[in-house]
């Protein structure tokens, strides 16, 4: 059963990464006018003189994180994730990726998480243009533990990486007693045989919901949180095609070249059954992030109505 209690995944992001600076002086952050929503204020008057604000300048914010990583630091370049990977996403692919420089490129309040801001504050594309680049690791943790520990990861692994932070208040998922991520593998939340739900990020929670909804239908579905995009998990991926025979995902970004895309391919390569893509198509109208999410099928009711319907079942 999920927890009531919801947390904002940026306290967790913010207050491990000031335990790491800490222990580590090559720490640094970057920051485009974001200290307030990258939730750096802590950072900022621990280590005054470690936080480069570098104003709206995406692109300049990348290519000095770029440069702070060939200087032997590690930075963490923090900023609006529609921002740091819209404006710079040439830097991202050519001084980062391409260059295999150290650095952690952190994407605050992704997807959906502006609402009533709109398409322009909305930052559902990400995750389809950074798989699309080479050599850069796409991670996407689902609840306070998994940032946590992706941040650690991230601090201590050599070369680039996108983290994607969310915004959107989430419970916990983690399972107890556990690791709560491991680069480049899923998670298996719940088990079940007759479909499989596949979600990253906040809507891993929704995917737990919907499967207590489906089994009052007698339908056993499996949640898989696939909290790294890139490099995805083929093994997880033809085990729940081999094992279940019908996959839904669910992401809070544009399925057609993120987590839907990803797995899709995977399907189709080597086992295709019948497949749902859950996400955001179009530009997104106003209103707030509830609404949105309704709006686009992203709740536990709109999951479980997807998976009855890949199955063929009526969902009246």
């Amino acid at each position: 059963m999920i927890l009531e209690q919801t947390h904002d995944c940026r306290d967790a992001f913010a207050e491990e990464l000031v335990r790491l600076a800490r222990a580590d002086d090559r720490i640094v952050a970057v920051c485009n006018d974001s200290v307030g929503s990258s939730k750096l204020t802590g950072f900022a008057k621990e280590f005054p003189d470690r936080l480069i604000n570098v104003g709206i300048a995406e692109q300049d914010m990348v290519g000095i994180g770029a440069g702070l990583a060939n200087a032997g630091l590690v930075p963490f370049v923090c900023g609006a994730a529609t921002f740091l990977t819209a404006r710079a996403l040439e830097q991202i692919k050519a001084d980062v990726a391409y260059s295999l420089a150290n650095v952690k490129l952190c994407g605050m309040s992704p997807g959906l998480s502006y609402g009533a801001l709109g398409p322009t504050h909305h930052s559902t594309e990400d995750l389809s243009w950074l798989r699309a680049i080479a050599d850069l690791p796409v991670v996407v943790p689902a609840d306070p533990a998994q940032t946590r520990a992706a941040i650690q990861w991230a601090a201590e692994m050599v070369g680039p990486v996108f983290l994607r932070i969310g915004r959107f208040p989430v419970p916990d998922v983690s399972p107890q007693g556990g690791a709560a991520f491991t680069y480049g593998r899923a998670t298996r939340l719940r088990e079940g045989v007759d479909a499989t739900i596949v979600a990253t990020g906040t809507l891993v929670s929704r995917a737990l919901e919907a499967a207590e909804l489906l089994a009052e239908h007698g339908v056993q579905a499996r949640v898989v949180n696939m909290s790294t995009i890139s490099p995805l998990d083929r093994e997880e991926i033809m085990a729940a095609a081999r094992q279940t025979g019908a996959i839904v995902t669910a992401e809070e970004a544009v399925p057609t070249g993120g987590l839907g895309a990803a797995v899709a391919e995977v399907v189709l390569e080597t086992r295709p059954v019948p497949m749902r893509l859950l996400g955001p198509r179009t530009f997104a109208p106003t209103g707030g992030t509830e609404f949105l999410l309704e709006h686009f099928g992203l709740t536990a009711d709109g999951i479980a109505r997807s998976a009855l319907e890949v199955l063929g079942l009526d969902h009246a």
